[in-house]
């Protein structure tokens, strides 16, 4: 390894089906990088923040296209926090994998490759990270892209309503997110007030959760 090589600090890459939004149940490749700098109160993945190897790009794109897995999700952590996720993303997208990437939505969104699925979080009262929501980053979403909200309680739903119909999110990207925080909140009481308010939006559960052990790592 050189310094001139690019790096990325990841903690984890396996092979899964993806567990969430509008991809969910298909066969996914995720690349888990390490750190994020925000600690949403209901995080499932603290085990990310520190641990982690350094490796080269050129690496982790090899270990991924071994795989033969036509999806790729790049996650975290916050994967924006390393500006070498960029280039990664792009030699995904130029090598002919469908990509997505999770991200708090705390981060420029626009500095990524165009043909990236961005699925972006706008966190909720409920979070205690809803002060870093970078608000720019809305006049940036495409039909590619979508919205999540994750909520624990009727203020994070009602903060979350008044998000998608203010910024008219369901016309501005291809699909809006209603999650359940897993073992906060009964997923029925917020699949009761969508159909009350008649609102736009996909109810997910989170897949992989029901599948394994909620705790359990690399699925």
């Amino acid at each position: 390894m050189t310094a001139k090589e690019p790096t990325l600090k990841i903690h984890e890459i396996y092979e899964s089906v993806q567990g969430e939004s509008s991809w969910a149940g298909w066969r996914c490749v995720f690349v888990r990088l390490t750190a994020c700098d925000l600690r949403c109160s209901y995080c499932d993945t603290e085990y990310a923040f520190y641990e982690g190897k350094k490796r080269l790009v050129s690496e982790v794109l090899c270990e991924v296209l071994a795989t033969d897995c036509p999806q790729v999700e790049i996650t975290g952590g916050e994967p924006l926090l390393q500006k070498n996720v960029l280039p990664l993303m792009t030699q995904l997208c130029d090598a002919g994998k469908t990509v997505l990437i999770e991200t708090s939505g705390a981060h420029d969104i626009s500095v990524i490759d165009k043909r990236v699925h961005r699925i972006m979080d706008l966190k909720t009262p409920g979070s205690g990270e809803c002060a870093r929501n970078l608000w720019s980053n809305i006049a940036h979403l495409e039909k590619r892209d979508e919205v999540k909200f994750v909520i624990g309680s009727r203020e994070d739903y009602e903060w979350s309503r008044e998000q998608l119909q203010t910024h008219k999110l369901d016309e501005r990207c291809g699909c809006v997110l209603f999650s359940p925080i897993f073992g906060r909140i009964e997923p029925r009481q917020i699949v009761e007030w969508i159909i009350a308010d008649k609102l736009p939006v996909r109810f997910q559960i989170q897949m992989h959760k029901v599948i394994w052990e909620p705790t359990k790592k690399g699925v």
